[in-house]
């Protein structure tokens, strides 16, 4: 029987052949469908896609961020996150209200209606995450972490960072 220390196992994890890169990352591929499948089927009950997702989340974890930030946060275009805010704003979803201190920032908040969504879209995802990490056990749950953190730009990890703390 062979050796499976961790500092056998991890040092055999130094050397991966493309081959199990491949599979690691048709793996990820897969895990993601998985990860949106769920919220996808909400969404398109109200003809939304992925970005008024990622729009309704970040919103949620920042109350009262700007329009700008949620840019940074997305990395998507203006023209495209408009498109998404429009219709969240106009299906009562999201608030814009006009900043205090800079009168052109526009600070956004998810109306009750949002907050709602939110929270299905997140407690379907999350009631997939809590499975996988049952499954998984807590040693790969840190392990799978660290690896998703280790994948991130810089800028990308330094919002991540900003966003990691916060409890809403």
């Amino acid at each position: 029987m062979a050796d499976t220390t961790p500092s056998q196992s991890g040092q055999a994890l130094l050397f991966l052949t493309d081959e199990q890169l491949r599979k690691g990352i048709e793996a990820m591929y897969f895990a993601y469908r998985g990860f949106t499948s769920d919220p996808d089927r909400i969404l398109a009950t109200k003809e939304y896609g992925r970005a008024h997702h990622r729009a309704i989340h970040f919103i949620h974890r920042s109350p009262g961020t700007t329009v700008t930030n949620l840019l940074a946060i997305l990395g998507v275009t203006k023209q495209s996150l408009n498109r998404v805010l429009r219709s969240l704003i106009d299906d009562g979803l999201v608030e814009s209200r006009v900043g205090r201190q800079d009168k052109r920032e526009r600070h956004l908040h998810l109306t009750p209606q949002g907050a709602a969504l939110e929270r299905e879209l997140s407690d379907a995802q999350r009631d997939r995450m809590r499975a996988a990490y049952r499954a998984a056990g807590p040693v790969a749950v840190a392990g799978f972490r660290q690896v998703l953190e280790a994948m991130m730009d810089e800028d990308m990890r330094r919002q991540y960072e900003a966003l990691k703390d916060r409890t809403v």
